[in-house]
């Protein structure tokens, strides 16, 4: 423990040298402490396309993998906000399904994406002909 500081907490608060180590020794404890633990993935969902679409997102990292997103729609180049589970690493896993809402033109797209940190943004869009059945 270095003296100086102590001292200094010492003198600053009027504490206990005791109390200015443990008050040291706590704020050095925080500050050493890696980011483990995150409740949740912060997410940004973009909608890469200027049709408005619908979008499904399912958690992966969620046991079993659950849907964070139904139906949402999202218009053309906006996003919304999700969150997931942290995986083991402390990173997003998730899988989209989306769909064009308008009736002419109806295409449709999916993508699954790993690795995603907090404030990731995930493009979603609608790249190819819906098949019955769904993707």
């Amino acid at each position: 423990m270095d003296g100086g500081r102590t001292e200094a907490l010492t003198e600053m608060f009027g504490l206990s040298r005791s109390i200015s180590a443990c008050v040291l020794l706590s704020v050095a404890a925080v500050c050493a402490t890696p980011a483990f633990g995150d409740e949740t993935v912060d997410l940004r969902i973009y909608n890469d396309t200027a049709d408005e679409i619908v979008v499904t997102l399912y958690d992966m990292n969620a046991t079993p993998p659950e849907p964070v997103l139904v139906h949402q729609i999202i218009d053309g180049f906006a996003w919304v906000p999700a969150s997931v589970t942290p995986g083991i690493e402390g990173d997003g896993h998730v899988r989209w399904i989306a769909e064009t809402t308008g009736t002419s033109f109806h295409r449709c797209g999916h993508r699954e994406r790993r690795g995603l940190t907090s404030d990731s943004m995930v493009r979603v869009f609608t790249d190819s002909r819906c098949v019955a059945g769904g993707p």
